[in-house]
């Protein structure tokens, strides 16, 4: 079986008239299977949001490629990319990005309807995830009015709406509390025992061997070491 994430000397550079200009992420090759979970580390500005970024077709790499679900992301247009993270890809951001005038309902059924789920459907499975989320209560509620772990909640439920294939989160809980890191932290452990494939950048090395089966560690845009981490008791 093929692994859900592929990339193969995937090389970024921002700077591409200058010859000697460095790499953002620089020939990097590793591979994800499926219901791994799979922790990118590194100190800021050594390319672990870049790499998110080019796994989720956020970014192009100059060179290499980058196979999701045996699809070339990194040679997609731009709209294709668009209805590609809708049907495969979730994601999860430090400072949640939820609409501030919209609902929590509205918030997590928005990637639903613009992949074109039925109404009923995507209702159904909005539901279903505040519900596990356990902030069913917030449904008609502005993110205003939530607290940083809430928002998360939300933006986790938002992120799974599509069912999708691969979850990306990038310090999801970068902006959190000490308690409400480990809630979420927690959370996304359940989330990936019950088979969800998860790619995690965080700072936080304990929640790295805690919450993953391998890291990745990136330094200057390379992978410095890629080991078994902590993680027992879930999918292999």
């Amino acid at each position: 079986m093929s692994p859900l994430v592929q990339l193969e000397h995937v090389t970024k550079k921002y700077d591409n008239l200058r010859v000697d200009a460095a790499a953002a992420v620089d020939d990097v090759s590793a591979a994800v299977a499926e219901g791994e979970a799979v922790a990118v580390m590194g100190p800021s500005g050594s390319g672990k949001s870049t790499l998110l970024n080019l796994i989720a077709a956020l970014d192009r790499p100059t060179g290499g490629t980058v196979r999701v679900a045996d699809v070339r992301v990194d040679s997609l247009s731009e709209t294709g990319a668009a209805r590609f993270r809708r049907r495969h890809i979730g994601m999860i951001f430090q400072f949640f990005n939820l609409l501030e005038d919209m609902t929590v309902a509205d918030n997590v059924l928005l990637p639903a309807q613009l992949g074109g789920q039925s109404r009923r459907r995507a209702r159904a499975r909005a539901t279903e995830l505040l519900d596990r989320l356990q902030i069913s209560r917030y449904a008609d509620t502005y993110p205003a009015r939530l607290s940083g772990g809430e928002r998360q909640r939300v933006a986790i439920a938002r992120a799974l709406v599509n069912e999708p294939p691969l979850l990306l989160a990038d310090e999801p809980t970068g902006a959190l509390d000490t308690a409400n890191g480990e809630a979420i932290g927690a959370l996304l452990l359940e989330l990936n025992a019950a088979g969800q494939t998860l790619i995690l950048v965080t700072h936080n090395p304990d929640l790295a061997q805690r919450y993953a089966h391998r890291v990745i560690q990136i330094v200057d845009g390379r992978v410095a070491d890629d080991s078994p981490a902590g993680l027992t008791g879930a999918r292999p």
